[in-house]
């Protein structure tokens, strides 16, 4: 029953139908519904599309009230309501009057119930009475169908004749006179068998044609859970070569560390070597002149002179002492040169590979887009990371083109100084526009609604991308880049220091275009998921963004 019942309900206000429209796709909604969404009380020009499969329709389209799915709507909910409640199926004794029910027309006393009704007569018939109708040959030419409430809802509303062709032009069951004189005259009509049997068939290679798609697009997912395998495992795969080659790497440094302080160590032993042995050497010298001043001493303290001759010239001292000179500390002998040698060689190594360093990705910033300066076709997601295109354009006046500068949105953070990276994941999409924009605080509202031509001005740079041709975009100039291979996920770095303003295929950090970008006003980031015509390009524009980045400033000294 809540099948049944959720056709009979309109898509757009989901209560029942109330005077019902159904449009050429066969979608049914109510009237003042359909006409609420075309807005029909502003423009009577459309665009015409059904809110359920989005196809557009033509714009003299004319809104017929459909009787018969409205009959169906008044039987359900007449039956609903005279259905016996929970309390008239425990209780048959408070049930209400029995669900009404349709009586034959031609019983006089006490109308049987009706089991056929005949569109010719505009009657009810009971059993017998349908079995009557048969059997006269004046009656047997009658249309006599299953019973239904309203007869006029199988009838030409205009002629009110009986709906025995088909408009093969327009796809609506006429009557002879609709195809005769009426408003269908002069088309192509077949019988409804006919008609019937030709959009059954029609129907049936839809549905072989539907199977086949349903068979690969099972396929598709099977290709995609093997390729999220792949992916997770090779991410894993990566993870681990990279981490075993940083460990690598890391042993080598600190192999390269552990060498530099046993020469260091070595140099401070043999320093300290010799130091404490000319420390010897001198001590020993004091010592011995210590003697040599003691044993003078007790000589001079001698007071007959024969002893004092006596026992110098034993001693040998009657000639003076040759005193040799006390050699001062040659400090030259201690100067750390090698220590120096292998700072400098420390030095040399920090140079090498400081070249490489900081990477772009040290850089790597993800901008958060700013709702307050998106087109109003263009839809964000609540964190801020994606924008794709909301709705199709209007039909009025001349189409918009894909790369159409207008459906843009920019991004809450600006830049006036330093490095700063960002990457934007475009995948598979066929039209993109991605760069940058300067302006004040104060226009940034207009930057994102009148003034975004982005890569048409003199105040903004981008790269465009259609249908596989890459170009180059600043104030009106368009140079095609030669790109070989598609770009997934675009990498854009603004190095103001230089006036640099780089665009990388961030996959392979392979630079695309730099521009030379001399400004002084802030320079915003901006984004354009450009129009998706008929659906193949409602991807949406991606910030790419890590957990936690790594702020090279802070994490070490820059060079």
């Amino acid at each position: 029953m809540g099948t049944v019942e959720e056709t009979l309900k309109c898509p757009v206000c989901q209560d029942f139908f109330t005077e019902p429209v159904t449009l050429q796709c066969g979608h049914g909604f109510c009237l003042t519904c359909i006409q609420a969404v075309w807005e029909t009380d502003v423009s009577s020009e459309g665009p015409f599309f059904c809110p359920e499969c989005q196809i557009f329709l033509p714009s003299n389209i004319t809104l017929e009230i459909n009787t018969d799915l409205q009959s169906r709507v008044n039987d359900f909910t007449s039956n609903r309501s005279s259905a016996p409640s929970e309390e008239q199926r425990t209780n048959p004794s408070s049930a209400a009057k029995p669900p009404s029910t349709i009586r034959c027309d031609h019983c006089i006393e006490t109308p049987s119930v009706a089991v056929r009704t005949c569109l010719t007569c505009d009657a009810s018939l009971c059993q017998a009475h349908a079995l009557l109708h048969q059997r006269r040959s004046a009656l047997r030419e009658h249309t006599v169908v299953e019973v239904i409430r309203d007869p006029l809802s199988l009838k030409c509303r205009e002629h009110r004749d009986e709906l025995k062709l088909f408009c093969m032009e327009e796809k609506v069951p006429v009557c002879c006179l609709c195809v005769l004189v009426g408003t269908h005259k002069h088309h192509k009509a077949s019988q409804l068998h006919e008609a019937s049997a030709e959009f059954k068939s029609m129907l049936e290679t839809t549905m072989s044609k539907l199977l086949k798609r349903r068979s690969e697009a099972e396929h598709v997912i099977e290709d995609l859970e093997s390729l999220y395998t792949e992916t997770v495992k090779s991410a894993a795969d990566f993870r681990e070569r990279i981490s075993d080659k940083y460990s690598r790497i890391r042993v080598v440094l600190d192999g390269d560390e552990r060498l530099m302080m046993q020469i260091i160590d070595a140099e401070e032993a043999c320093m300290t070597e010799w130091l404490d042995a000319q420390r010897s050497i001198m001590e020993a010298q004091i010592k011995e002149i210590d003697g040599l001043r003691a044993s003078r001493k007790s000589l001079l303290q001698e007071t007959n002179d024969l002893r004092f001759l006596q026992q110098i010239t034993s001693q040998n001292l009657c000639d003076p002492l040759d005193f040799a000179t006390v050699q001062d500390v040659d400090r030259v002998l201690c100067d750390p040169e090698k220590l120096r040698t292998v700072e400098r060689l420390v030095d040399d190594l920090c140079v090498t590979l400081s070249q490489h360093f900081p990477r772009t990705w040290s850089y790597l910033s993800s901008p958060t887009l700013d709702s307050k300066t998106a087109h109003p076709k263009l839809e964000i997601t609540q964190d801020g990371k994606q924008v794709y295109w909301r709705r199709q354009p209007d039909s009025k006046g001349a189409s918009p083109q894909p790369y159409d500068s207008q459906y843009s949105v920019l991004a809450q953070e600006s830049f006036t100084n330093g490095q700063h990276y960002w990457e934007v994941i475009v995948q598979d999409k066929p039209f993109w526009m991605i760069g940058v924009t300067t302006g004040s605080f104060d226009e940034k509202s207009n930057l994102g609604k009148t003034s975004s031509n982005l890569g048409v001005n003199n105040t903004s740079w981008c790269i465009y991308h259609g249908d596989g041709k890459y170009l180059a975009c600043h104030d009106t100039q368009e140079k095609q880049l030669p790109v070989a291979k598609r770009v997934r996920k675009l990498g854009i770095h603004a190095n103001l220091q230089k006036g640099e303003l780089s665009f990388y295929d961030s996959d392979a950090m392979t630079l695309l275009h730099s521009f030379c970008v001399q400004c002084t006003k802030p320079l915003y980031p901006m984004f354009n998921p450009c129009i998706d015509m008929n659906g193949v390009n409602r991807q949406p524009l991606t910030l790419f963004w890590i957990q936690d980045p790594w702020d090279w400033n802070a994490g070490g000294s820059k060079e």
